[in-house]
């Protein structure tokens, strides 16, 4: 980190400390975007020096407190002692006496803090002796942490130099393994909380893993353990090498420069990078796109790369230092590698000399195939003799079946504790070995799905593969999962294939599952794979998102739905091996999404596929018998029934029949019986969480019910999250809504009852919902990336309906406004759909027209149109 030009301005001799520092800080603030971050952040703190010396110098109550019997010195805290100062940063001091803290002291407090407080900075300070501070520190770390950071300002130097040499000499120095530890525990939990979903879309640049305080942990340790001053003591002890200082010196510099701009900004203290601030910040910066890539992801992209960066520095030294070691087979630990040239070490494993790389530069890859079945990182040493070799990764190191053969063990080797893959990521190796997957290196994608940077999520997509095999799991379709994968003979192809599946992303304006598997072709080929091993893994990455968007965006009970997936897969294998693609990589990309509806919808489309598959069994068989078994239930539960249930029985639909549970039938079978000549009626039960409810209503048919059922929910307040359609014959329809609850949850009741009135309102042609429902066309006022408005209109995946869907971002009301187009076209809709992805929304609609048709090519297009007036707009 070099020092760069620092601006100063000289206040006038009449003025006060206090105008002086508004005027120094008011020439800093305007200057600091062009200003280098860390001289900055220095120059601020020097700027509240001067303040303070001034103060100091001025002070009337100094000099009355007889401060050469009882002196005191002013000292900097955190990161004002570290002369870290960000705009809006907390300035910590302390008023060190040396012996009693005098009652005249609070008076200090007035002539010191009032005068900052009035300029809004927000300033934390203590007042105490020698003996309290080291007594406090003792125990309660979180202030010997602050004292670490200690700094002297002005007043009696020598206060502060005793004050450093008494908690070397009676905490750090006496009791350095547990303020270690207890430094180490911190920086556990803190990642743990931090690794919130949450915390990375939208990171906390001090908190967070990577983040500043990671930093701070790595000085504190240094300054416990090796006695270090400053940063730059990390590199003359040789802790760091210069390239690594270099490094880290270049991460922390920019994400101070993020933090500056963010509490800039903001206009106060904040460290949580907001979405809502994300494109203000890429803007700020100056970051233009590129092909493919918004400037927002090139900044959220360059900023995770630097917290990683920070973050992996820390581990390494606690690493070294025997506090992150991984658990390891003592055995392990005793035994030597078989391969020469490596060796085990107390931290973990290393080449034995540099020269043993330059005679065999297979040696670079054999480490982490070591790594990854003796369950050892590598020591820092090994990982630095990596990174400077990498040079010897030429085409024939990659053609090597020496190589190929110790990639596919990493690939298939139980990675916990140590994620080899990882560890080759961040030494380079990974992209030497595969250039092609530099283009999606710290790639992010500006959206409230993706969690992760594309490389580190599809090394999180192998880990989960490989899990499946490691454990049982309760949960059944992991279960499944696991049985499917321990039954596979080339497990290595499958983990070659999520390895590469992103990788098309790194490829501008071209469909990345189409893309990732030309680019797949040739990676293959040059590791010596066989054509029809080649095509497998191209197969399983071109078409790995076509069962969970198949799952989530058709009628999986409709049989046309599996005997197509079965056509179009065509194979047993590449079948079993798209399903556990799809499950690890759903869950690997974060918690939305992959939840229990998502999970049963792929695993009952694998199951029907499967079946047509392995027994050439058209999905009617099944469905008669077990449409039967319901049936027969629903008897036994409504019995003595007679005609009448008989009757019932004989509306439902086939596919209402496979998709509803056998208790559900009996309750809807009771709420038709409650029909009689009303239009509708109606159920109102809690959901599956307090927050949600389920709307069952029977009702009798007719183009717009759907729309009008909508609209009357969102006339009320309620939202619409999920929305089950079924007819039945004689023209009956049942409709499955799960909605939020009303507003006002005191009044839920009356609610209701109103919303019932207003629908019979609107049955009987006594309420226009077109007027009631706000008609003003919604603008999208969040901030993440806005992807277009889509309609997509399928006339050939179903012999019988049009399939219509609509891409778009919630809003209340957006299901009234999308079904309320149809009807107007003269639509009847006959299955919905709605799959919400966090974001975005994919509502899908099997639709006919008045007639009983699939809808035609001009009607196709007036519809496209009219679905994109009414759909949200950025702001």
């Amino acid at each position: 980190m070099v020092a760069g030009p620092i601006h100063k301005t000289t206040g006038n001799a009449a003025n006060t400390p206090a105008s002086n520092l508004r005027a120094r800080r008011k020439e800093l603030f305007s200057f600091f975007p062009k200003e280098d971050p860390e001289d900055f952040i220095r120059a601020h703190a020097e700027a509240l020096d001067d303040y303070f010396r001034e103060s100091y110098a001025a002070s009337r109550i100094g000099p009355a407190m007889a401060i050469d019997k009882n002196p005191y010195a002013i000292v900097g805290l955190g990161g004002y002692g570290r002369a870290e100062q960000c705009i809006h940063s907390d300035v910590d001091l302390l008023i060190l006496f040396g012996k009693k803290v005098p009652d005249e002291a609070e008076e200090l407090v007035r002539e010191y803090v009032y005068p900052l407080w009035d300029e809004g900075l927000q300033i934390g300070y203590a007042i105490r002796s020698l003996s309290d501070c080291i007594q406090i520190a003792k125990t309660d770390y979180e202030t010997l942490t602050a004292m670490l950071d200690a700094r002297f300002i002005c007043g009696i130097s020598s206060l502060y130099a005793d004050l450093a040499a008494r908690l070397g000499e009676r905490i750090t120095g006496r009791f350095t393994g547990k303020v270690s530890q207890w430094l180490v525990d911190r920086n556990r939990k803190r990642h743990e909380h931090y690794g919130d979903s949450a915390f990375l879309l939208e990171p906390n640049l001090k908190e967070g893993a990577g983040g500043l305080r990671d930093y701070h942990t790595l000085l504190w340790i240094g300054k416990i353990r090796y006695g270090i001053k400053t940063f730059n003591d990390f590199k003359y002890e040789g802790i760091l090498s210069q390239d690594e200082y270099d490094h880290m010196g270049d991460s922390l510099s920019y994400i101070w420069g993020i933090r500056n701009r963010l509490h800039y900004i903001a206009g106060r203290k904040c460290d949580q990078l907001y979405f809502e601030y994300q494109t203000r910040l890429a803007e700020e910066m100056e970051l233009a796109p590129k092909p493919g890539q918004m400037a927002v992801e090139r900044l959220m992209g360059d900023l995770h790369s630097r917290m990683g960066y920070i973050k992996k520095q820390l581990l390494l030294l606690l690493y070294d230092l025997g506090y992150e070691k991984p658990s390891r087979r003592s055995v392990f630990f005793r035994k030597r590698p078989d391969v020469p040239g490596i060796d085990v070490t107390r931290s973990g494993l290393n080449f034995i000399c540099p020269g043993d790389i330059l005679t065999n530069p297979a040696l670079l890859i054999r480490i982490f195939e070591i790594s990854a079945r003796m369950r050892l990182p590598l020591v820092r040493e090994a990982g630095r003799l990596v990174r400077e070799f990498l040079y010897l990764v030429d085409e024939d190191f990659r053609r090597s079946p020496e190589v190929k053969k110790s990639f596919e063990k990493i690939l298939t080797t139980s990675s916990a504790p140590v994620n080899v893959l990882e560890q080759m990521l961040e030494n380079g190796l990974l992209t030497a070995l595969i250039p092609e997957f530099e283009g999606i290196v710290d790639r992010i994608q500006f959206d409230a799905y993706h969690l992760f940077p594309v490389d580190r999520h599809t090394i999180r997509v192998v880990q989960q593969l490989k899990r499946f095999g490691e454990i049982r799991p309760e949960d059944p379709d992991e279960n499944l999962c696991a049985d499917i994968y321990r039954g596979l003979k080339k497990k290595h192809l499958l983990l070659l294939a999520a390895l590469l599946h992103d990788v098309g992303k790194g490829v501008p304006e071209c469909r990345h599952s189409e893309a990732g598997a030309e680019i797949a072709g040739p990676v293959l080929e040059r590791f010596g794979y066989s054509e029809k091993e080649i095509e497998l893994v191209r197969s399983l990455i071109r078409n790995h998102l076509l069962l969970v968007k198949t799952a989530t965006r058709r009628d999986i009970y409709d049989e046309e739905t599996a005997i197509r997936m079965a056509r179009e897969i065509g194979d047993i294998k590449l079948l079993k091996m798209l399903y556990l693609i799809t499950v690890a990589d759903s869950m690997a990309t974060g918690p939305k999404a992959w939840n229990d509806w998502t999970a049963s919808l792929v695993r009952d489309l694998f199951l029907k596929v499967l079946r047509i598959l392995e027994k050439g069994e058209l999905a009617t068989g099944a469905a008669v018998r077990q449409a039967e078994q319901k049936k027969t239930h629903v008897r036994k539960k409504l019995a003595p029934g007679g005609r009448e249930l008989e009757n019932a029985l004989d509306l439902l639909s086939p596919r209402y029949l496979l998709y509803t549970t056998a208790p559900e039938i009996v309750s809807h079978i009771r709420l038709y019986n409650r029909l009689g000549k009303a239009p509708f009626v109606w159920d109102i039960e809690k959901g599956e969480s307090f927050d949600t409810r389920k709307v069952v209503i029977c009702a009798r048919d007719f183009p717009g019910l759907f729309s009008a059922i909508s609209g009357v929910l969102t006339l009320n307040g309620i939202d619409i999250l999920n929305v089950q359609v079924f007819t039945w014959k004689q023209g009956i329809a049942l409709d499955v809504f799960t909605v939020t609850p009303p507003p006002d949850l005191i009044f839920e009741e009356e609610r209701w009852h109103r919303a019932e009135e207003d629908l019979y309102a609107v049955l009987e042609g006594k309420l226009d919902l077109s007027s009631a429902v706000v008609t003003e066309k919604p603008v999208r006022k969040d901030h993440v990336a806005f992807r277009p408005n889509r309609v997509v209109i399928d006339n050939e995946s179903s012999s019988f309906f049009t399939i219509i869907e609509v891409f778009s971002y919630d809003f209340p009301g957006l299901l009234y406004r999308v079904t309320d187009v149809l009807t107007r076209c003269g639509l009847d809709v006959w299955v919905a759909k709605i799959a919400t992805k966090v974001d975005q929304v994919v509502d899908v609609f099997y639709v006919r027209d008045s007639q009983g048709n699939k809808v035609g090519r001009e009607l196709a297009a007036e519809i496209e149109q009219k679905l994109l007036v009414v759909l949200p707009e950025p702001d």
